[in-house]
């Protein structure tokens, strides 16, 4: 029963790991499809050029993983993707 019980829980972590990981990524690769598209269409784009990814993370600041660096590889993951599946 024990062996189970443990088994079970084993599973089900695995699974719940898993759904966080997808979720996570999906959340990435949409965080960076919004920028970069941002980038191409927003009205007000060249006023904060390079700016743009610093000024948003720090407006982001009270989520994680929304640092500058991190905002800008989830646009590097959005670029990379959308080429891999036009392909």
């Amino acid at each position: 029963m024990v062996e189970v019980i443990q088994e079970i829980h084993k599973e089900l972590v695995q699974q719940a790991s898993c759904a966080v990981n997808v979720s996570l990524t999906l959340r990435n690769w949409m965080i960076g499809g919004y920028i970069h598209k941002y980038e191409l269409l927003g009205s007000d784009r060249a006023k904060y050029g390079d700016k743009l990814i610093e000024k948003l993370a720090q407006s982001l600041g009270h989520i994680p993983r929304t640092q500058k660096r991190e905002l800008n590889r989830y646009r590097l993951f959005y670029k990379v993707y959308l080429k891999l599946g036009s392909q």
